[in-house]
């Protein structure tokens, strides 16, 4: 009996190391640094197993690790980490299987890296590999020589620099496109070729999206017009179906560069997928975790469908309404307000329930890259926007706000795209930044908008002007737009904008006369969908010699901010008034 202990106490030691071995490291409450040097290992040991590194299979598995990290802390310090080496995993199955796909999913998440962690110190990292898959494999060369712009304008003290200024100087002597320069073709031309060939088919170019745990942005790129129909399906837990919407586009075929499947790791987005449902329809498939409310609307100039979708905010409004309209319908007799203890802290509460703190401004300069805007008497618009945009940015934060940009350096965002930052990034507050032109150079003075049908000739003018369209096509935008302020903060874009107006014309005229254009309404492209009160601010007209002048100064351009942060103050004091009341 005693002899047959000690091996018998072995086997069962061995056999309770294989049971744990076999178990999940998260079974045992593995933490995300632990399970992170696990998928480190794993990718770095596939990658010189010359007979495993073969099969997709294997980097599926590496993948689905990194995207587990990923999940369980999207915001955590692997999450940057986790993304960065999903798209080192798939950029080294691109490497194995030659399919674009791979290479473009690897892109994908590099993009999700770069865009969710722009300080990170492996951001750099991310942007040049994503530049190297674009110039050598897919062919993307105005992309490419983009990123490579942004590490040497952004990241100058990185470790790319160096190479991302090599790669740079190596494209222009071999006379490579930059950014922009691919896209100086006239639409016009294209139309044309459209005429004579009335049966070709339009083609679904790219998908790209932006998305946060509230709201997604997905614009789909088309190279014409199309006619399209789209469905909602409601959540069935039966057959494992989340909220899901799909379009159908017709006359439209799938393009070589789309996607036909892409697994979304972030946000209230879970999955694209792709696909021509017959020879005439491409389907565009959209799964939500979670949705509220989606609005669907094509913009042109180029044409393309924007499709935002709103996810419900826990503990929002709703909770703090309640007991506000109670008030309301309360009969009481006039009598002097006193306002009661921890009023102050009441009032924050309530603000921030109802979304109206005003803590983080996002500040949008107009136009940029390919885009000069509007051009006169010397000056191109875009640079004027950047400049007036930091001028006013230090003020902001010199008052106490948080502020962010849509672009800090001479790049091209699309329209549709600046929206959609700011309600990823839950900002409180939007400021468009613009110049105004005219044929008349006699025309000159301050104007401020907010998004709402056009109301005046002028107004049309420069709504179509920004939104790099014609004058005929606002009336079709006024329809759409009818449907989208339903959802918008109109009220409050409209008194902040008569605030900031009011106040920039007060600072202005100090010094300088000034003619007051008003605060006025028009469908700009670059409002529709923002989640936060919103205005777009034409500084003055460029094509007037005397004002092109002006804002060349940054002496009259720190006035024009000047009087923007006191309306900004302003609105700020008069939206806490109205709390604590």
């Amino acid at each position: 009996m005693r002899k047959f202990f000690i091996p018998n106490l072995i086997m069962a030691l061995f056999l309770a190391g294989l049971l744990v071995s076999a178990i999940p490291a998260e079974a045992f409450g593995a933490s995300i640094k632990d399970d992170f040097t696990i998928a480190w290992k794993q990718f770095h040991a596939l990658t010189k197993d010359h007979k495993k590194s073969q099969y997709r299979s294997e980097w599926e598995k590496v993948g689905s690790r990194f995207r587990k990290i990923f999940k369980r802390s999207s915001k955590g310090e692997y999450a940057p980490k986790s993304l960065y080496y999903l798209g080192r995993t798939y950029e080294e199955l691109g490497q194995r299987s030659g399919m674009k796909k791979d290479f473009r999913t690897a892109v994908d998440y590099y993009g999700r890296m770069i865009s969710n962690f722009p300080t990170h110190p492996w951001t750099d990292d991310s942007i040049y590999r994503r530049a190297e898959i674009r110039l050598n494999k897919l062919g993307e060369k105005d992309l490419a020589y983009s990123d490579y712009l942004t590490i040497v304008h952004r990241y100058s003290k990185s470790d790319m620099y160096s190479k991302a200024r090599a790669r740079l100087d190596k494209m222009d002597r071999s006379g490579a496109p930059t950014a922009g320069k691919a896209h100086k073709k006239p639409s016009g031309t294209i139309v044309a070729a459209q005429k004579k060939t009335s049966s070709r088919r339009a083609k679904l170019l790219s998908v790209r999206y932006t998305s946060s745990e509230t709201y997604t942005r997905v614009v789909l790129d088309l190279d014409e017009e199309v006619s399209f129909r789209y469905n909602l399906l409601n959540p069935n837990q039966s057959v494992n179906r989340p909220h899901r919407l799909y379009i159908d586009l017709e006359n439209t075929i799938l393009g070589k560069g789309v996607h036909k499947a892409t697994q979304v790791a972030d946000g209230i987005l879970k999955d694209i997928r792709s696909a021509q449902r017959d020879p005439r329809t491409t389907r565009v498939v959209l799964d939500f975790n979670s949705m509220q409310d989606y609005k669907i609307f094509p913009l042109e100039n180029p044409f393309r469908l924007v499709v935002d979708v709103q996810a419900p905010e826990e503990g929002k409004a709703a909770e703090a309404l309640a007991p506000v309209q109670a008030k309301r319908n309360t009969p009481s007799k006039p009598q002097k307000y006193k306002p009661p203890k921890g009023s102050k802290n009441m009032a924050g509460e309530l603000l921030e329930q109802l979304g109206l703190t005003f803590k983080t401004i996002m500040i949008d300069p107009g136009h940029g890259g390919k885009d000069p805007g509007a051009s006169a008497n010397g000056l191109k618009e875009k640079d004027i926007n950047l400049r007036f945009a930091k001028i006013l940015a230090a003020k902001l934060k010199k008052a106490g706000f948080s502020v962010l940009y849509t672009r800090s350096t001479d790049v091209f965002i699309p329209l549709e795209e600046r929206t959609a930052m700011a309600n990823v990034k839950k900002a409180d507050m939007f400021i468009s930044i613009h110049c105004n032109a005219h044929r008349s150079s006699k025309i000159n003075g301050l104007e401020t908008y907010t998004l709402n049908l056009a109301r005046n000739r002028n107004a049309v003018r420069v709504a179509a002007r920004e939104n790099a369209i014609s004058a005929k096509r606002i009336s079709d935008l006024q329809v759409i737009l009818t449907d989208l302020m339903l959802n918008s903060k109109m009220k409050e874009s409209k008194d902040l904008a008569t605030s900031i107006h009011t106040d920039s014309l007060a600072s202005i005229r100090k010094k300088w006369s000034v003619k007051d254009q008003g605060v006025r309404e028009a469908p700009f492209y670059v409002l529709m969908g923002a989640k936060m009160p919103s205005v777009l601010i034409e500084l003055g007209y460029l094509t007037n010699r005397t004002e092109a002048g002006r804002l060349n100064s940054d002496k009259y351009l720190s006035r024009i901010a000047d009087g923007i942060v006191n309306g900004v103050l302003e609105y700020k004091k008069q939206i806490e008034r109205y709390a604590s009341l």
